[in-house]
């Protein structure tokens, strides 16, 4: 690859961009779970603006193409919630999920004062799920939660644990 992919804070210009990597990303997920109402699916342009306004929202871009997002907010107890964590299909499986991840624990921590992370995904999200126990996560005591049909996995990592082989955030790809 000839480009490096950085990671940056999402812009409100990255906003239809992020919305259509999203509903690209989730398909697989929708296809797994026989469900194609779920979250990522039907959110709103608007409603992705508002999150953007009010938590933190990070890209990952190949030149000027946004491939990667995250976004994240924190509680008042410190509970950081990642959520939506995607990569161009093209671009899986190349640790871009991992720095983004990476990227988004540490700037919540710095920025919002994080004390630990939560996270979600299917039960069936193999990739996802290895991705996550990779970077220290696991199933948190709190057990499942459902969106619609699908069955989601809650995960919980204390702030400072290690996060298994992310890569430093913004350098190549």
């Amino acid at each position: 690859m000839g480009m490096s992919v950085t990671i940056s804070a999402a812009v409100e210009g990255d906003a239809e961009h992020i919305l259509k990597l999203q509903y690209l990303c989730f398909q697989s997920e929708a296809e797994a779970y026989g469900d194609y109402a779920i979250a990522p699916l039907t959110q709103t342009l608007d409603a992705l603006r508002a999150e953007m306004a009010a938590g933190c929202v990070l890209v990952a871009r190949l030149g000027e193409e946004v491939v990667g997002s995250v976004r994240g907010s924190v509680d008042p107890d410190g509970t950081a919630r990642i959520d939506r964590l995607c990569v161009h299909p093209r671009l899986q499986r190349h640790g871009l999920g991992g720095r983004l991840l990476a990227a988004i624990e540490e700037r919540l921590a710095r920025e919002r004062d994080a004390k630990r992370y939560h996270l979600v995904t299917g039960h069936r999200s193999e990739g996802s799920l290895r991705l996550y126990r990779k970077c220290g996560y696991t199933a948190s005591g709190t057990g499942t939660e459902r969106d619609r049909k699908v069955r989601l996995t809650a995960m919980t990592k204390d702030v400072g644990t290690a996060a298994g082989g992310a890569a430093a955030v913004g350098v190549g790809a």
